[in-house]
């Protein structure tokens, strides 16, 4: 493998459409530099077969998401990665044959400054006719800013501002938030000289009737980011305030006929009519006017602006009052006895290891989201001479085996009396597994059931979740920031972005 492209870890969210085996064989003809791996994570809900193996020298790894979205898809690829870079394709692109070596002159000299690259898109059109609807909306990818069907991001950067705004449920508008915040954080974004290629997807007549659910995506947009982000995204100006003039004035013939106004039936209904005439010879124009084609933009012109109007409506409802995008940390910590499993105190027997009510579905659950997991803990039975460190990995291993592995381990054997930084509420052992981790303190959640657990997080710029059981004083219980029932609701809340 070259170290030219090393660092780079390709992500490829996926429905299981066919063309993603057009793009990994592409892949695996491109001659140059193999990168670190190619993760495809499946983004439907039932899953299925997808390819799996290598691609080159690439191995090729698989992931489920579930079916939350391509945001949630991307995210849970970048965070499984360990590479300084990921590159971004969608999976219905093929990459050019020198897109390898490309990419690798495209990262060779990038200052530090640098937070991605982005990838030419070309969209071959047919020829021996003009373009229809569809087709010229998919030629526009060509010229969109910073879309995800070629973009590579620097890893530190996805952590600092968090990767993608899951709340964008579709592929629309969720790389030009990601692209925002990314040039809010002071990174720059630059052009590469790699290019892919992006056919033409074939699609059923009623295509651009679907888009038009992406006019709540926009109201999402101009909550977090303003009036002028369009110009900001280098996105086209819409036709919304068209669109609901078109709407007002059907509405208003309806309601005209319902008290037999008859004039104003009249006036309504033609204002409504010369709407939709101009939105729909806006669209035949420029397209090849063949019957199927003009027929197609006359019927679904008819329907687009109430569409529009409700889709954006549903937006306004839904993201009122909208915060800022509050991801999922890079890590999750945990406090082992009386937190993972029943506290038995100086416990050196894996046979006396019982996971608490809910511990592996818990982990699981963060597992499946792509988070890093830890454990941090006291074990002054060492320095008593109670326990040897034998004695101890055997009991972590046995919860290893309950419970599922763990990325990092941490453990203190000194007792009060040695001073150490590493003993909690001390935040040595938190420091040092973010640190082994490769995650910042603050992208971090240490979950513990006593005072000493959420100390130690805030001492280390963590974040904190207490877990009461019988050994929670009560002031701890009062004092603590976030608190939950179980290791359920902790999951819920670190999953929920109540951390």
């Amino acid at each position: 493998m070259s170290s030219d492209l090393a660092q780079v870890t390709i992500v490829i969210p996926t429905l299981g459409r066919p063309s993603l085996t057009a793009l990994l064989d592409s892949l695996s003809a491109c001659p140059g530099p193999s990168v670190a791996e190619i993760v495809v994570v499946d983004d439907r809900v039932g899953g299925g077969p997808l390819i799996a193996g290598a691609v080159g020298d690439a191995p090729v790894r698989l992931l489920r998401s579930g079916g939350r979205g391509p945001a949630a898809a991307r995210n849970l690829g970048w965070r499984s990665a360990r590479t300084d870079w990921i590159a971004f394709l969608d999976d219905d692109v093929v990459a050019s044959p020198d897109w390898a070596g490309r990419l690798a002159d495209d990262l060779v000299g990038l200052t530090p400054d640098v937070g991605g690259s982005q990838g030419r898109v070309l969209v071959p059109m047919r020829l021996g006719r003009r373009p229809t609807d569809w087709e010229r909306s998919t030629a526009g990818l060509s010229t969109a800013r910073w879309i995800t069907a070629d973009m590579v991001y620097r890893r530190s950067v996805l952590q600092r501002v968090g990767g993608f705004d899951e709340r964008f449920p579709r592929a629309y508008r969720e790389d030009a938030d990601l692209a925002l915040r990314v040039l809010r954080s002071g990174a720059r974004l630059v052009p590469g000289d790699r290019s892919i290629v992006h056919p033409v997807r074939p699609v059923d007549r009623w295509v651009s009737l679907r888009t038009q659910a992406g006019n709540a995506d926009d109201v999402l947009m101009a909550k977090l980011h303003g009036r002028g982000w369009r110009q900001a995204a280098g996105a086209p100006r819409g036709r919304r305030a068209r669109h609901f003039a078109v709407t007002a004035s059907l509405l208003g013939a309806l309601a005209a006929l319902s008290v037999r106004r008859r004039r104003l039936v009249a006036v309504a209904t033609a204002a409504y009519l010369a709407g939709t005439a101009e939105l729909a010879a806006a669209r035949i124009s420029p397209g090849p006017r063949d019957s199927r084609e003009v027929t197609t933009m006359l019927t679904t012109s008819a329907m687009i602006p109430p569409l529009a109007v409700w889709h954006t409506l549903r937006g306004l409802v839904r993201h009122r009052g909208v915060q800022a995008w509050r991801p999922l940390p890079d890590a999750v910590l945990f406090d082992r006895d009386g937190t993972l499993i029943v506290d038995v105190p100086y416990n050196g027997d894996p046979d006396l290891v019982t996971p608490v009510p809910g511990a592996r579905s818990a982990l699981d659950r963060l597992r499946s989201a792509g988070l890093a997991l830890g454990v941090v803990t006291n074990q002054s039975g060492i320095a008593r001479g109670l326990l040897s460190e034998e004695d101890v990995r055997a009991v972590n291993d046995r919860v290893e085996r309950l419970l599922g592995p763990f990325d990092n381990w941490q453990v203190c054997p000194h007792d009060l009396e040695a001073g150490c930084t590493c003993r909690k509420p001390a935040p040595g052992m938190v420091r040092r597994a973010c640190a082994e981790l490769g995650v910042q303190p603050a992208r971090t959640v240490l979950v513990g059931d006593i005072g000493s657990d959420l100390e130690a997080a805030e001492s280390a710029g963590a974040a904190g979740i207490l877990v009461p059981t019988g050994a929670t004083l009560a002031d701890e219980v009062s004092t603590a920031r976030v608190r939950v029932d179980d290791l359920a609701g902790a999951a819920e809340a670190i999953l929920g972005g109540a951390w």
